[in-house]
């Protein structure tokens, strides 16, 4: 029977990896040894990834892959990927050669806003009071903050505003202070958490003194002040384009049908939600892995974007697609706030040589290249799902999988591979094949 366990987070990382291994694993020096297996052998750089959360027993790694030959806006790129599932990085690459003799990707910045909100209850019957007084405090919402925002906007960014929004009509005296800022390189979350905290701050004591108060309405209630990762002005575009007939290559015989049956594809996920959910999970296939690899907060970047997927009020395809004047043109416009300083991004060695690989972009430019990535993928699955169908080069990359789950010898993986060139891949078919092969 499992015990619980007092003080554990001051005990020694040794001292956590033997209580873990004799509570909870039937052969306890088995488990020790795996997880030290993970230890960097480097004590200092062990030391530094030990840091970066609390109660660390070990790494896990997940594999970093290279998506080379993206020509995005005339300019070549090798795209770093952190990711473990099979196909991505490959099917990446491969869009990637096939776009960079069609005349590459095309994006765009269209804006970069980041978006935070002090959200708080004001118990009073005129709003028009709560208004006034905003309005003549506002002054004092940016000078309060101004050693907060001193260094921010010495590199051109900072607060861009700040409204008052009444949310009565969801919530009983509900109101917000939604503010609105540019943070250039850096993703800003403690930059914009620290602003908002202050404006918490400055709205509780003005309030305490604002003669046209009532006693109820001086005391403002304030629930919470924190960023927000949806970040609907915060948007980038990706694009390709050529003309209908050069998209022929050995997969497409016929360009036209091809491309009618691509925007067909398209279509149903904009309308079906049940297809546009998987839809989108292949573009995050590719944006994850570039904003994991780069030392980006992948799980807000999800949810910013997946909000931005249902903004319409029904969930939709972030990519479209269309054929115009016999031109072929694919594109998406997603949200990402993402920062190149701060954070991970100076202290995580494989970020800093992922960000070093792309040339050091600035986050607009990292924007784009995560958003091309997406794209990347989405056609990927599309040009597969609408030709050869998913599973060929998905099976064939799974493949590995199976044959390293079975531990076959260089002489064995031939054979395996021999075999299912010409067979439909299954897991029950390769793991027959084995047993036959090793019998």
């Amino acid at each position: 029977m499992n015990n619980a366990v007092a003080g554990f987070s001051k005990l020694s990382k040794e001292e956590k990896i033997n209580w873990i291994a004799q509570e909870y694993f039937s052969t306890p020096s088995e488990a020790i040894a795996l997880l030290k297996n993970y230890w960097n052998s480097d004590e200092k750089l062990q030391k530094l990834h030990d840091e970066f959360i609390e109660n660390t027993i070990t790494n896990f790694y997940i594999p970093l892959g290279v998506a080379p030959n993206f020509l995005i806006n005339n300019k070549y790129s090798a795209i770093p990927m952190a990711i473990e599932e099979s196909s991505v990085v490959a099917a990446a690459s491969k869009t990637a050669k096939f776009w960079s003799t069609r005349g590459g990707f095309k994006t765009t910045v269209i804006n970069t806003e980041k978006i935070g909100q002090v959200h708080f209850i004001f118990k009073g019957d005129d709003v028009s009071k709560l208004e006034l007084f905003f309005i003549q405090t506002k002054a004092k919402f940016f000078s309060k903050t101004e050693s907060i925002t001193k260094n921010m906007q010495k590199r051109g960014g900072g607060i861009l505003d700040i409204v008052l929004k009444d949310k009565t009509d969801l919530l009983p005296n509900y109101f917000q202070l939604h503010a609105t800022f540019e943070t250039k390189d850096s993703m800003g979350a403690n930059f914009i958490n620290s602003c908002l905290e202050q404006f918490a701050k400055t709205l509780r004591e003005e309030a305490l003194t604002y003669e046209l108060f009532s006693v109820t309405e001086k005391n403002i209630q304030i629930v919470m002040s924190i960023l927000s990762n949806y970040v609907p002005n915060c948007i980038v575009r990706a694009e390709v384009s050529c003309p209908v007939e050069e998209l022929k290559e050995k997969h497409i015989s016929s360009p036209t049908v091809f491309a009618e049956r691509f925007v067909q594809a398209v279509q149903i996920a904009e309308v079906e939600p049940y297809r546009a959910v998987t839809h989108n999970k292949g573009i995050m296939n590719g944006i994850d892995a570039v904003v994991l690899a780069t030392g980006n907060d992948f799980r807000a970047v999800e949810a910013g974007i997946h909000a931005y997927a249902a903004r319409n009020g029904k969930y939709s395809s972030l990519s479209h697609a269309k054929i115009e004047n016999g031109i072929f043109t694919f594109w998406l416009e997603i949200p990402l706030a993402l920062g190149t300083v701060g954070g991970l991004t100076s202290l995580h060695p494989l970020v800093k040589l992922a960000l070093e690989m792309l040339e050091n972009p600035s986050a607009k430019e990292l924007m784009q290249v995560v958003a091309v990535a997406g794209l990347a993928q989405n056609f990927a699955a599309l040009r597969s799902l609408t030709t050869t169908g998913i599973q060929e080069g998905h099976m064939k990359m799974h493949l590995n999988n199976i044959i390293n789950q079975f531990e076959a010898n260089d002489g064995e993986r031939i054979l395996i591979h021999k075999y299912f060139k010409k067979n439909t891949i299954s897991h029950s078919a390769v793991v027959d094949f084995i047993e036959n092969l090793r019998n």
